[in-house]
C-alpha cells in the first residue's frame, strides 16, 4: 500500500517522530522516501540525526512533491499552516491530519481543490509503538485512501475507523484515556507502598499487572466482566476489593471522565467554527 510512495511530514516532533520511524521500522518506506519539516532551523538536525531524513522549514515545498502529507502541528496552528499550503496541493494527493478536534470538514474548506482528507486521532503510546489511532474519512477520499492510512497507523499500533460524529468520543477515550489509566497505576502503587513495598517494586506491578490485563481483553477477546469474574473466587480477597471499588464509584467516574472530556472536545471543534 505504501510501497514507492513520497511522504511528507509537516511538524516532526514526537508523534511526527515515531509515525516516521514507525514506518521506517515496517520497511515499506525508506529514508530518501521521506521529508519533514519543522518550525525552527535548530530543530533540523535534531530530526535529520535521530531519523536521517532531509529535513525543512519550507512547507509549501514539501507539500509540492509528496504523495502523503500528515500535518503533525497543535490545533491552534492548523488554519495558518493549511492556508500556506493549499494552492500547491493536488487532487491525487493525500492530506492527513493528526491535531485533535480539528474536522475534514475544517481542513476541506481550507483547500483551493478537492483535496482528499483523513482525520486521524492517534494517541501517545504510539511512540512506543503501542498506540491506538482512530480514523475517518473526509468527503473526497476513497477506499484507497482509507488503506492507505490504515498501513501508515498501524505500524504504531491498532487503528479503527468510525464516523467523523465518534471521533470526540475516541479524543476522550483513547487519546485522553494513557492520562486516566496512569492516575489507576499510580494509585495502585501508593497502595504497594501503603502496605510496605518500596515504590519502584510497587510501579512494576501496578504497571506490568495493566499491562497483563490488557493483553488478556485483546487476545482472548472475552468481554472484561467475565475476566473479572475469573480472578474473583468465592470469599476470596478480590470480592472485597471490588466493592470497594464500587462504594467508591471508581466505575462512574471513569464513565463521566470520558464524557466530560468528549464534551470539552466537542467545545473546541465550536470554537473553531466560530472562528472560521
Amino acid at each position: 500500500m505504501l510501497h514507492g510512495k513520497k511522504l511528507g511530514v509537516i511538524g516532526v516532533g514526537k508523534l511526527g517522530e515515531a509515525l516516521i520511524a514507525g514506518l521506517l521500522k515496517q520497511g515499506d518506506l525508506k529514508v530518501g522516501d521521506i521529508t519533514g519539516s519543522v518550525h525552527q532551523e535548530s530543530s533540523i538536525d535534531r530530526v535529520r540525526e535521530r531519523l536521517g531524513i532531509e529535513t525543512t522549514l519550507d512547507n509549501k515545498q514539501l507539500a509540492k512533491d509528496r504523495d502523503i502529507i500528515i500535518i503533525a502541528v497543535k490545533p491552534q496552528n492548523m488554519d495558518k499552516v493549511l492556508r500556506e499550503i493549499a494552492d500547491e496541493l493536488r487532487p491525487n494527493q493525500l492530506l492527513i491530519s493528526v491535531a485533535a478536534s480539528v474536522t475534514t470538514n475544517f481542513v476541506e474548506e481550507r483547500m483551493t481543490k478537492e483535496i482528499p482528507v483523513v482525520r486521524a486521532m492517534p494517541n501517545t503510546p504510539s511512540v512506543m509503538n503501542a498506540g491506538m489511532t482512530g480514523l475517518c474519512l473526509g468527503k473526497h477520499s476513497t477506499a484507497e485512501h482509507k488503506g492507505t492510512a490504515e498501513a501508515i497507523f498501524n505500524c504504531v499500533g491498532k487503528t479503527v475507523f468510525v464516523d467523523e460524529s465518534l471521533m470526540d468520543g475516541v479524543t476522550a477515550l483513547s487519546a485522553s484515556g494513557p492520562a486516566y489509566l496512569y492516575v489507576v497505576i499510580e494509585s495502585l502503587a501508593e497502595a504497594g507502598v501503603k502496605l510496605g513495598i518500596s515504590r519502584e517494586v510497587s510501579t512494576l506491578l501496578a504497571a506490568q499487572t495493566m499491562y497483563g490485563a490488557a493483553r488478556m481483553v485483546l487476545e482472548s477477546k472475552a468481554h472484561p466482566a467475565l475476566l473479572k469474574d475469573m480472578v474473583t473466587t468465592p470469599a476470596g480477597c478480590t470480592i472485597d476489593g471490588l466493592m470497594e471499588l464500587e462504594e467508591g464509584k471508581l466505575r462512574v467516574t471513569l464513565i463521566k471522565a470520558v464524557v466530560k472530556a468528549a464534551e470539552r472536545a466537542r467545545e473546541l471543534v465550536n470554537n473553531q467554527n466560530s472562528s472560521k
